[in-house]
């Protein structure tokens, strides 16, 4: 029996992980912490967990629990997953990683000093087509990878008079911006890792109104453009916007000298073309490549069994020393050189 608590369970942990944890024979769900008692109190009750703590730390220290789920605001992420492993509970973080690249080094570290399986949600953006688009990489149609583009454009930021998420909220989101860290851990699986980072940043619709009074000042940018080279030579272009309207899907196109390949977010299916087409046509998955949502499994699997985990901390630290470079580029006006410095 693998014995589970939860430390903040919102919509995607009550979407994706309580039933594809709860679905999994051996698995229980024992103890849940929320922000308030009332909300930890609701949730126990829809998915019968046996125990409600009002602390978080309460639950990490109970003797009675094999994992922590850590599915809060990245603003608690880096202590309850410390916390965990110290206790010596395994941990599944949801992401993104933490609220900046310090805290993910510290993070990984931590996780390094211990024999406990940790691992960090991965984007479900493209997660249809991941074994395809490696498979295509693997087979050569690209040939040698030349540029990659990333535009991820949306308009949920246009409502000025709506009041900021926790996403636009840097004491809870830190320095994570939009989808940024999505595609990063997306591009890095399929085009290794970034060696130079150069960006330009605004903060379009700057000012919100506070629900507690006054109007909230916005840091957090609401458009991101970015230039960067792959360790592997290709040049990268990122646009993401949420301040767009009527942009189109949002997608990552990969330019080889051989060929190309457009993965666009939540389809089951790539565009390609080889050298002398001169349109994209459609690649449905094939079944023996099919990529379902399989999260929860995948990390009981490696904690009974010792398979890797889907999205690893390493793989959160790259991708959060990606966010804070762009971060620090647009803040210096200069280039910035990955791996950071920290």
């Amino acid at each position: 029996m693998l014995r589970i608590g939860i430390i903040g369970a919102g919509g995607i942990v009550e979407q994706r992980h309580l039933p594809g944890f709860t679905a999994i024979d051996g698995v229980e769900i024992r103890a849940v912490a929320n922000r308030t008692p009332e909300s930890a109190q609701a949730v126990a009750q829809r998915w019968n967990i046996p125990h409600v703590e009002t602390d978080w730390r309460a639950l990490v220290a109970r003797d009675d629990l094999d994992v922590v789920v850590v599915g809060t605001w990245p603003y608690l992420h880096r202590d309850a997953t410390v916390a965990a492993l110290m206790a010596g509970k395994h941990v599944f973080c949801q992401a993104r990683m933490t609220m900046n690249a310090a805290d993910a080094r510290h993070m990984y570290e931590m996780a390094m000093l211990t024999d406990r399986v940790t691992a960090l949600c991965p984007p479900p953006t493209v997660m249809a087509v991941d074994r395809l688009v490696r498979r295509l990489i693997a087979d050569g149609l690209l040939g040698e990878l030349r540029m990659v583009r990333v535009t991820a454009l949306t308009n949920g930021a246009t409502d000025e008079q709506r009041p900021p998420t926790w996403r636009e909220r840097a004491a809870w989101s830190g320095q994570n911006t939009m989808t940024l860290g999505i595609w990063a851990e997306i591009v890095r699986n399929w085009c290794g890792d970034t060696r130079e980072v150069w960006a330009n940043n605004r903060v379009f619709v700057s000012e919100r109104p506070n629900p507690s009074g006054g109007t909230y000042h916005v840091s957090i940018p609401d458009s991101v453009t970015a230039l960067s080279t792959f360790e592997c030579g290709a040049q990268g272009v990122w646009h993401l916007s949420s301040v767009a309207h009527a942009a189109g899907p949002e997608k990552v196109e990969l330019f080889g000298s051989a060929g190309t390949i457009v993965a666009e977010a939540m389809r089951e299916s790539v565009l390609v073309a080889t050298a002398g087409e001169t349109t994209l046509r459609e690649v449905s998955v094939p079944p023996e490549l099919a990529n379902p949502w399989q999260v929860e499994r995948n990390f009981v699997d490696a904690v009974r069994d010792g398979v890797p985990v889907l999205t690893s901390f390493h793989d959160g630290l790259k991708y959060a020393e990606l966010v804070e470079a762009v971060h620090r580029s647009h803040s210096s006006g200069a280039m910035v050189r990955l791996p950071l410095a920290l």
